[in-house]
């Protein structure tokens, strides 16, 4: 078995960890898991490192202890909530004229090197939208293709470099080390999300406790995502403050009564509940569920336009195709699909769990576990497609055939002893970075040589 992971979800009402690894067929096995209350997190951002630490460091230990190994891998899930994404392209000359991995880390730092990142601002993802050899068509994957010119578009998604520092301190609290982070509704999107509708174009809107984040992904990339601070949690808030009754019996309420359905009108079915009233918790009065409704409706109801109404101002609701998906835990109000179906009309609305890891100890099958699923899936799924981590490290598909690897390693230039000249990445993503000048200025001189040649034939043939 390969080496254990630990994914973190750093939740905003719990934190969920779990040790996982490849066996040696490529199935993935969850050796360990662990859970504890959030603390100290509020709106995607955590506001008491003491606290979050606390509550990371109890699901982590546990699931360190269940699994009874080791592990130097740490992947953290990131909110959304100061991330900025670009759009960015970049090229490169071939020499050899074969593409190897080597290549695509290069074009994807030269996109990089070309895109505006703010100061404040560190790079998580760099996804590429396509990739383009000489002047052919836009392809997905230009590995062990042959051409003299390599172009990509992609997408980098940046956060402040803040909220950064505030998640590996929390870490640092439970004696961790944060190897990789993945945008939080990256994972929601990997997780549950088909090939179809990829290709086609699909919103995954995430509905959690107190954020909302939506990603649209296209064929192999994120080409939007946003974030709303506002969640169920708003829902219970709304109960409380309307009807003067404790958080407690206002969350009580909405987790067994909350419904966007028509209520039923039989004999037996339930129309009124009694709320204690705030203050005063030995008294209560009774409530009309007709009189809930219309709150829980508004409040979800709000969420759900809000979405739309960013990817409209966006103009990247023309681009989906493939839907929209709904998953996290408001999902599980009845009647949320028929409503977001009224507001994005025209297009097919879907609640999705994430694809579920068979194992004995956790059951994925539920949409509050699409982003543990997808921190799991991103880090140990052979199938990955091509991108820039947050360690500027290229990921790409591992089930790459051998023979291809074979045949790209005699397409590499040789020294003069004949063996194959090795050309290593920098494994410094500031050195990578350095190195683009060089290798632009590299692309001007093949370009200048080639233009000299052509004007030596003229002048002969003249």
């Amino acid at each position: 078995m390969n080496n254990p992971i630990l994914a973190i979800d750093i939740g905003t009402t719990n934190t969920l960890a779990i040790v996982a690894a490849n066996d040696f067929n490529n199935k993935i096995n969850i050796l360990g898991v662990g859970r504890a209350k959030s603390e100290g997190i509020e709106k995607g951002n955590i506001v008491d490192i003491n606290l979050a630490g606390t509550s990371i460091k109890e699901a982590a230990d546990t699931a360190l202890s269940s699994a009874g190994s080791p592990t130097s891998t740490v992947v953290v899930s990131l909110s959304g909530a100061n991330t900025k994404t670009l759009r960015s392209s970049g090229s490169i000359n071939i020499p050899s004229g074969h593409i190897t991995k080597n290549e695509i880390k290069q074009v994807l730092n030269m996109a990089l090197y070309n895109a505006q990142v703010i100061p404040d601002y560190e790079v998580i993802h760099v996804l590429p939208i396509f990739f383009r050899v000489d002047d052919g068509s836009a392809i997905s994957n230009p590995l062990n293709m042959n051409g003299t010119r390599l172009e990509v578009s992609v997408n980098v998604i940046t956060t402040k470099k803040t909220s950064l520092v505030n998640v590996k301190n929390a870490l640092k609290r439970a004696n961790l080390e944060i190897s990789k982070f993945v945008l939080s509704g990256y994972a929601n999107a990997i997780s549950t999300l088909e090939e179809d509708q990829k290709k086609l174009g699909t919103a995954v809107i995430s509905m959690g406790g107190t954020t909302t984040e939506i990603v649209v992904y296209k064929g192999t990339s994120i080409i939007y995502n946003d974030f709303l601070p506002i969640g169920s949690e708003h829902i219970t808030r709304d109960i409380s403050t309307i009807f003067h009754t404790p958080y407690s019996a206002a969350n009580m309420i909405k987790k067994q009564y909350a419904t966007l359905l028509p209520l039923q009108n039989d004999e037996n079915s339930i129309k009124k509940v009694k709320l204690p009233i705030l203050g005063n918790e030995t008294e209560s009065k009774e409530i009309s569920l007709d009189q809930i409704q219309p709150v829980l409706h508004a409040r979800v109801e709000e969420i759900l336009c809000l979405a739309k109404d960013r990817m409209i101002n966006s103009s990247i609701l023309e681009k989906i195709d493939g839907g929209i998906v709904l998953t996290g835990g408001t999902t599980f109000i009845p009647g949320i699909k028929e409503l977001a179906a009224e507001v994005f009309k025209g297009l097919p609305v879907k609640i999705s769990n994430p694809k579920n890891i068979q194992n004995g100890y956790i059951d994925f099958n539920s949409p509050t576990m699409s982003n543990i699923v997808g921190l799991l899936l991103y880090e140990l799924d052979y199938r990955n497609g091509f991108e820039l981590d947050s360690n500027n490290n290229i990921k790409c598909d591992s089930s790459i055939d051998t023979v291809k690897e074979e045949q790209s390693m005699k397409a590499q230039p040789k020294n003069d002893t004949g063996h194959v000249r090795e050309e290593r990445p920098s494994s410094n993503p500031l050195e990578t970075i350095q190195d683009i000048g060089s290798i632009k200025e590299k692309n001007k001189k093949s370009e200048k040589g080639l233009f000299n040649s052509l004007i030596d034939k003229f002048t002969r043939w003249i």
